[in-house]
């Protein structure tokens, strides 16, 4: 998005140079370069101002939903949340290798 305003600025500056007065120079960098400029980047900007602000909303909603979800107020998660193997698995796999021995 910048390379199209600094390419837009670079016409704008040369058109303006070859104005025949300075007063007209300076009418054609205002009017042509700097007003159109700033109003093609303020829409563009438009959707990152938005995801910011959501986001920057998401955080805060999230940052007073913390202290309820996690009672030591940290972002990790806790320390069992993966369960251990259960040790039935175990015997059932070792039962079924003794079995097979058996026949």
């Amino acid at each position: 998005m910048y390379i199209v305003a600094i390419g837009w600025i670079y016409v704008v500056v040369l058109m303006a140079f070859t104005e025949e007065s300075v007063a007209a120079g300076l009418a054609t960098f205002l009017f042509y370069g700097i007003a159109p400029l700033a109003v093609l980047l303020y829409l563009m900007g438009t959707p990152q101002r938005r995801r910011n602000r959501r986001r920057r909303e998401a955080m805060s909603e999230a940052g007073s939903d913390a202290s309820v979800l996690q009672p030591d107020e940290s972002r990790h998660a806790a320390a069992d949340a993966v369960a251990p193997v259960a040790p039935e698995a175990v015997a059932v796999g070792d039962r079924a290798g003794a079995e097979r021995g058996n026949r």
